[in-house]
């Protein structure tokens, strides 16, 4: 019976690289006994997610540094949000020890 694999087949990558860093790259995935394409994967994985992250966390301050653009109107829905905010921390309400 034929195997069947189920995982579809991937894309090829072909680029070129100095034949020095080429050497020493199979030669370090060698030593930890992991294929080159495996270790390649994983840093293409590493890449996009930190580059994931670095939009995540420049959407977050734009919308934080938005919201606190928006709070200096002392009017706005923001302001009136921090402001309640600050009165639940004088009155300590957040602390551990009101919460026994």
């Amino acid at each position: 019976m034929p195997h069947l694999n189920h995982l579809p087949k991937g894309e090829t990558f072909n680029f070129r690289i100095d034949s020095a860093l080429k050497a020493a790259f199979t030669q370090a995935t060698e030593a930890e006994h992991k294929p080159a394409a495996q270790v390649l994967r994983e840093f293409m994985r590493g890449y996009v997610a930190r580059q994931k992250r670095r939009a995540f966390e420049a959407e977050a301050r734009r919308q934080s540094l938005a919201v606190a653009e928006r709070a200096r109107d002392p009017l706005s829905d923001e302001a009136r949000s921090l402001q309640e905010l600050e009165a639940l921390f004088d009155a300590d309400l957040f602390s551990n020890e009101t919460q026994a």
